[in-house]
């Protein structure tokens, strides 16, 4: 198994297992003063069942393709087919861990947007 293949399937093994919250320690920050505790972890909890929707691994698989391709032409414009295969590489762990990045910066968004959309008052 290739070693992006093998990263991009531990990655989604521990999304499944948790929330990209608690993967990432980057839960929002409100400002608590009038609100009701536990009617914000049913809003949170709410809120991040709508950003379940960002595709987080299609990006994640888009980038590495994207990154492959980028790298590969560019080691063959450089060297030969062996520098190519290298920078087909390279450029597919790059493109995963950005497509990742991208993907969780989505979630964050629609979560906070989801949560002043309910009225509170998020720092940050």
């Amino acid at each position: 198994m290739s070693k992006v293949n093998f990263s991009l399937l531990l990655l989604l093994n521990l999304a499944a297992c948790s929330s990209a919250e608690t993967l990432t320690g980057n839960n929002p920050i409100i400002d608590t003063q009038g609100v009701s505790i536990s009617q914000y972890n049913a809003d949170l909890s709410e809120c991040q069942a709508y950003a379940d929707e960002v595709q987080i691994a299609a990006k994640a698989t888009s980038g590495a393709v994207s990154g492959a391709v980028v790298g590969g032409v560019f080691g063959a414009v450089i060297g030969n087919s062996d520098t190519a295969k290298r920078g087909a590489g390279v450029g597919a762990v790059g493109g995963t861990a950005r497509g990742v990045s991208e993907g969780l910066r989505e979630r964050q968004r629609v979560i906070k947007r989801c949560l002043i959309g309910r009225g509170y008052r998020v720092l940050n």
